[in-house]
Parts: structure tokens; sequence; C-alpha cells
């Protein structure tokens, strides 16, 4: 399986693999060119296809209600229909919403809030006993998706991982301690250790 990036590069796996052929030279260990995984804020978290929000008009129960962010990164809101999700965060999210309804003239003071209720996944693979796709929840680092998937296999390296997350728009790889937050949409590899 080949994984790209938006502007096309190879992907991280394949990157691996180059970094295993180095290392086999005595140069560098997996995963050890990539740059280092940014810090997370579920503050600053941005909304992304697959996650679940609740969004409260207050004074508006018709208007209040959960909804699935589609595949085009919307939800389709009750008299104002598609409403662009992905890319804001919760709070942006309730702005968007409220200037819609001015906007349309249906309220004219609206305050809306928005809370995440169901993130998107994240996927492990690599050196793990259970490789796949599993639920996301806020303060999850490495370890915690680690122990998900049933652990760390014997030939894990286990000090570090390659995580590919999506930032403003396009796939980056980084390389992150066992102890790192990780974010919904996470791609977590785990690297095979050289003996």
């Amino acid at each position: 399986m080949m994984l790209r990036d938006s502007s096309g590069r190879r992907s991280l796996m394949l990157r691996t693999m180059a970094c295993w052929g180095v290392a086999m030279l005595g140069g560098c260990a997996a995963g050890g060119d990539l740059p280092p995984l940014p810090a997370t804020s579920a503050r600053n978290y941005r909304l992304g296809t697959g996650d679940r929000v609740r969004v409260v008009v207050f004074d508006q129960k018709q208007l209040s209600a959960d909804y699935d962010v589609s595949a085009a990164g919307m939800i389709d809101v009750p008299l104002l229909g598609p409403v662009r999700a992905a890319g804001h965060t919760a709070s942006g999210l309730g702005r968007a919403i409220a200037a819609g309804l001015v906007r349309r003239g249906i309220l004219r003071r609206p305050e809306v809030a928005v809370d995440v209720r169901r993130y998107r996944p994240f996927s492990i693979l690599g050196e793990v006993n259970k490789p796949g796709q599993y639920p996301f929840q806020p303060g999850m680092t490495v370890l915690t998706a680690v122990s998900i998937a049933n652990g760390f296999t014997d030939r894990a390296l286990q000090s570090r991982v390659g995580v590919i997350r999506v930032r403003h728009g396009r796939s980056v790889e980084y390389r992150a301690p066992a102890t790192a937050l990780i974010a919904p949409g996470d791609v977590i590899e785990v690297f095979e250790r050289h003996f």
C-alpha cells in the first residue's frame, strides 16, 4: 500500500524503508530524518470529515441537533442548508452558523454553541499486534494508541514513531516520542527496530 500526501510526495512508509536502508549502512534510525511532531491543543482543534458535532442554537430547539461532518466537509443545518464545518474550530463553526442565521434574516442575534460529540478515528500501523483504525478520545498519547492496538510486537522500536497529520490542508510527516499526544485523524506508524 502506498500513501501519498496532497503534494504527491512519497509516504512515511517509503521514507521509512529508505531510512532502514541507510540504517543498515550505519546512517539514520527509523524516522530520525522527520521533523518533530508539533504540540496539539484541543482548543485549536479543526473539524474534519468523520467528526460529529452538537449544535445548540439557544431558544431554537428546531435548529439544535447533532450533525456528522460529510466527506465534503459540510453539515446540513435546517433553514440554512449546507454549512462548511471542516477547517473550523468548534467556536468558529458556531460563529459561522450564527452569521448565516443573521444574513438570511432568520434570527437577529442568535447564540450558537458547538461541541464535538465524536472525533474522527486515528489509524495505527506497523509493528503493533492489531493495526487498524480506532476511535479517538481527547488526551490520547502514542502509548495509549499502541495499547488499544494490543501493544508492540517483539520487533517494534518503542522509543519513537512516525505520525502523518493533516495541517493546513496537506499531509505532513513527523516523528514523535511514545509520550506525545495524538490528534484525531492521525496515522501512526510504529517502526521496526534494527538489531
